[in-house]
């Protein structure tokens, strides 16, 4: 609201969605982040049938139909593997923010990343960094293994017409082009990737 400089009283329906939408008091209503991502990708791609939201805690990955409506999902909720969280163990123990990933990844020297669990993995760095590996081929290998996991979700699911690429892992360049590499086709990243869910609880508000 201070960003966009609306009065609140002039707001006619809130909807929250995500990890915290429960905890909203003021929303009239909360709605899965699933449809929000859904319906928000539709209105911004309406060409895309297949989603694949990578955010802190869980990666998802959507097919919707023409009007954005979810046809079929599949999540990994159960541990932190292939998400950003993750990503963000496996950056302090390289000795770097999570956002500084994609800009330090070397492709050319990529190292195989055979755990996929939090706590293994972490040692499995360590370990590579202890034998005189670069940072460079560690990281590029942490974004191929987590675009592995995600691409065999996406491929159990089946992969249709163009991919939308949300949540805020797709700001990570590194990670999509894992995903593009895994999945064999380009993915689409919307310029506010990390807000689609939220468009699309807008735009559910304003639709009822």
């Amino acid at each position: 609201l201070d960003i966009s400089r609306i009065d609140l009283r002039d707001v006619k329906q809130i909807y929250a969605t995500g990890y915290g939408r429960v905890a909203f008091e003021q929303a009239n209503k909360t709605i899965t982040e699933i449809k929000c991502h859904g319906r928000g990708i539709a209105e911004l791609y309406p060409e895309v049938r297949t989603i694949i939201d990578i955010g802190g805690q869980d990666s998802k990955v959507i097919r919707i139909g023409e009007d954005g409506r979810v046809v079929d999902f599949a999540m990994n909720d159960k541990c932190a593997a292939g998400t950003g969280r993750f990503l963000q163990v496996m950056a302090t123990a390289l000795g770097l923010d999570v956002s500084e990933l994609s800009q330090n990844e070397d492709p050319a020297r990529m190292l195989a990343i055979n755990s996929m669990c939090t706590v293994f993995a972490e040692s499995e760095i360590i370990g590579l960094l202890a034998r005189g590996n670069a940072k460079g081929g560690i990281i590029a290998g942490l974004h191929q293994s987590v675009g592995k996991r995600v691409a065999a979700m996406a491929r159990r699911m089946g992969v249709n017409k163009e991919v939308a690429f949300t949540g805020g892992v797709a700001l990570n360049p590194g990670v999509k082009r894992a995903l593009e590499e895994e999945i064999g086709c380009n993915v689409i990243v919307p310029e506010t990737c990390q807000y689609t869910g939220a468009l699309g609880a807008a735009l559910l508000a304003r639709d009822s």
